[in-house]
């Protein structure tokens, strides 16, 4: 008897913990990687950002600090630049239209 109690409590408590972690995921929305206005594409060391806003600022740094990029007021859809140094991380923040700033981190060959 009281071995069927426990049991029945056991199921219980597991089908509220179950209801509480379902309703918990229910209304986060799922994460799309590809939201982003634009896109970064690399060449060697060339590297362009094409976006569907215009583009006010870039800037370029590497893994250690060192800024390599920094223009304003580019006010474009696309930017283009060459990497002149040999590093193969790069940090990459975008300011578009709107003030919303992006950071990426990109990798080249």
């Amino acid at each position: 008897m009281i071995i069927a109690v426990t049991r029945k409590i056991m199921a219980i408590t597991a089908f509220l913990c179950l209801i509480f972690v379902a309703s918990a995921q229910a209304g986060t929305p799922p994460f799309d990687k590809d939201a982003k206005p634009y896109r970064i594409y690399t060449s060697g060391k060339q590297i362009t950002v094409k976006s569907t806003k215009d583009i006010k600022s870039v800037m370029v740094w590497t893994a250690s600090g060192h800024r390599i990029v920094e223009e304003r007021g580019l006010n474009a859809a696309s930017y283009s630049f060459t990497v002149g140094i040999n590093e193969k991380v790069f940090f990459l923040m975008l300011e578009l239209q709107g003030d919303k700033r992006y950071t990426e981190k990109i990798g080249v060959r």
